[in-house]
C-alpha cells in the first residue's frame, strides 16, 4: 500500500485493478474494490485502521473493478450505465478472471454476491465528506460509462482504466473519439497525482502518451477500412506488436485482441 497524498492511499499490487481509498475526518470514500476475495478482504481489514467506509466508488464496470464489492459496507456508487452492465454481470465472468489471475481462490467464498450499486449519476455528482469534496465526472472512453474522481484538496485524480500506465488500453467496449476528449478534461485539472487503473501511479505529463495509444488505434484500423479489407483481413494481418511493443502476449490477452479490432472496426465503420 503506497500513501501518495495526506490522506490518500493506493494499492497497486492486487490481481486485478488499482484500488484506493481516501480518509476524512467523517469517513472513508474508496474507489474501486479487489476482485481476488482474500486480497478484498486485507484491503477492508487495513482500511479499517483508518475509519468506517463511508461511501464506495466503481468508476467502471468491468469485473476487475467491481468484483469485490459485496465484501465492504458503506454506500455504493456508479454511473447509471455501470450499474446496468454489473447487474448482468455473471459468476462465470468472475470465476474465469480468477481462473487467469488466482486460480487458488476458486471456490469462492459461500458468502460471496454480485453487489450492485446503491446510487447512480448519469453526468456530475459531488460528495462533502467532512473536509474533503469529491467530484465524479462522467468522462466516457474505455467504456461509455466511466467515471473519475477528482479530489481537489489531495490534488488527486483516479481514472481507472482511462488511464492505464506501462501497457496498451484496452479498446474492446471503447467510445474512441470520447476517449481523448475525456483526457483532455483530464489534463486540464489542477492536479499532482493520476491513479491510474492499471500500472505505477503518474502525472498529467503521462496523458499524451495514452492519448496517442488511443490515435494508434484508431488510425491503423482507419487504414485497413480506407483499404476496402474486410474487418477478417484487418484481424489477420494486423501486427500490433509493431505498433504497440509492450503489448501483453498471454494466451488470454491474444483472445482479446480480435474482439478489440471487431469492436473498432464496426464502430469506425459507421463514421
Amino acid at each position: 500500500m503506497h500513501k501518495i497524498a495526506k490522506n490518500v492511499y493506493v494499492e497497486t499490487g492486487f490481481g486485478g485493478c488499482n484500488v484506493s481509498f481516501v480518509v476524512t475526518k467523517e469517513g472513508v470514500v474508496m474507489i474501486d474494490t479487489p476482485v481476488v476475495p482474500s486480497e478484498a478482504i486485507k484491503w477492508r481489514d487495513q482500511i479499517a485502521e483508518y475509519g468506517p467506509i463511508r461511501y464506495v466508488i466503481n468508476n467502471e464496470p468491468h469485473v476487475d473493478h467491481v468484483a469485490g464489492n459485496c465484501f465492504f459496507g458503506g454506500t455504493l456508487i456508479a454511473h447509471e450505465g455501470a450499474r446496468k452492465a454489473i447487474e448482468q454481470m455473471s459468476m462465470k465472468m468472475l470465476k474465469d478472471m480468477l481462473k487467469r489471475i488466482a486460480p487458488e481462490s476458486l471456490p469462492l467464498p459461500k458468502e460471496y454476491t454480485i453487489r450492485v450499486p446503491d446510487i447512480t449519476l448519469s453526468q456530475y455528482l459531488t460528495i462533502y465528506l467532512g473536509e474533503h469534496t469529491f467530484e465524479l465526472m462522467h468522462l466516457p472512453g474505455h467504456t461509455p460509462y466511466q467515471l473519475a474522481v477528482f479530489v481537489p484538496q489531495e490534488r488527486v485524480v483516479f481514472t481507472s482504466d482511462n488511464v492505464v500506465n506501462g501497457q496498451p488500453p484496452f479498446l474492446h467496449q471503447a467510445v474512441p473519439y470520447d476517449w481523448l476528449e475525456s483526457l483532455k478534461q483530464i489534463e486540464k485539472l489542477d492536479v499532482d497525482v493520476i491513479v491510474p487503473g492499471h500500472g505505477a501511479i503518474c502525472d498529467r505529463s503521462y496523458i499524451p502518451k495514452i492519448s496517442a495509444a488511443i490515435q494508434t488505434w484508431i488510425n491503423i484500423i482507419s487504414e485497413s477500412i480506407n483499404k476496402g479489407m474486410t474487418l477478417e483481413e484487418t484481424q489477420e494481418s494486423l501486427r500490433l506488436q509493431n505498433y504497440f511493443p509492450n503489448i501483453p502476449t498471454e494466451d488470454w490477452m491474444k483472445q482479446e485482441y480480435p474482439i478489440m479490432i471487431a469492436h473498432l472496426y464496426n464502430l469506425l465503420k459507421k463514421r
